[in-house]
């Protein structure tokens, strides 16, 4: 008795074509999501300077219209106290570091 798998080949196409978001909303996507990143930005790093010193590696999480940011340790932690007072905003995470990197590359 031999022992041989099939292996079954995917088939190229979309499972819903008719979702397919076209290319000129896509790009209208990613330049909003750029302009908030730029606006966490630079609440990031005009408020990072104070805190960096006693919240190293601690998370944050900015509301980028309001400017408003959320702390805490726990990258949970923030981003459950931006949901309470923003519970549809878009939020932004940062890292309090050198850079506001949260992960690895």
């Amino acid at each position: 008795m031999t022992n041989t798998k099939q292996v079954r080949r995917r088939q190229p196409g979309r499972i819903f074509p008719e979702f397919t978001i076209p290319p000129e909303e896509l790009a209208k996507r990613e330049a909003e999501r750029n302009a908030r990143g730029e606006k966490a930005r630079v609440v990031f790093n005009r408020v990072r300077p104070e805190l960096i010193n006693d919240h190293y590696n601690w998370f944050m999480v900015i509301e980028p219209n309001s400017g408003d940011y959320f702390i805490d340790v726990e990258e949970s932690g923030s981003e459950k106290k931006a949901r309470e007072k923003y519970p549809q905003g878009w939020l932004v995470t940062f890292r309090i570091n050198e850079t506001g990197a949260c992960g690895r590359i």
